[in-house]
């Protein structure tokens, strides 16, 4: 293992947000469900210890900025959707060493519930 994943894991759970992102014509014109599901890698002994906002990686801040940036991108592939919301997520908070996140589409293929993918990237890898 590495060294994040020996750490917290703080989780996003659910996050439906409308969207564009596709290659169809129908895709690129009408806004979708977008699900997004995220795990930030982090150390949470100081906030454990000092009950206090500022100790913690604030999750609310990366998943408004997610949903921001979902509501006004509008990329082709889901692959390239997913690592711009890693890159928001690093930038939301220094304190996220790792980031697992999954980007669904539901709906996006007949008799399936979604189709989707799933990457994790460090921070070292993204932001260098």
């Amino acid at each position: 293992m590495t060294d994040w994943q020996t750490l917290d894991r703080i989780t996003l759970h659910d996050l439906l947000v409308r969207g564009i992102v596709g290659l169809k014509p129908d895709e690129r014109a009408n806004r979708q469900d977008i699900l997004i599901n995220a795990t930030f890698f982090a150390d949470t002994r100081a906030p454990g210890a000092s009950d206090d906002i500022a100790d913690t990686v604030n999750y609310r801040t990366a998943a408004k900025a997610m949903i921001a940036h979902i509501e006004s991108a509008g990329p082709n592939l889901v692959e390239k959707l997913a690592a711009d919301l890693v890159r928001i997520c690093f930038e939301s908070d220094p304190r996220i060493h790792a980031v697992e996140l999954s980007v669904e589409k539901p709906g996006a293929i007949r008799f399936a519930r979604s189709v989707g993918i799933t990457i994790t990237r460090t921070r070292a890898e993204v932001m260098g």
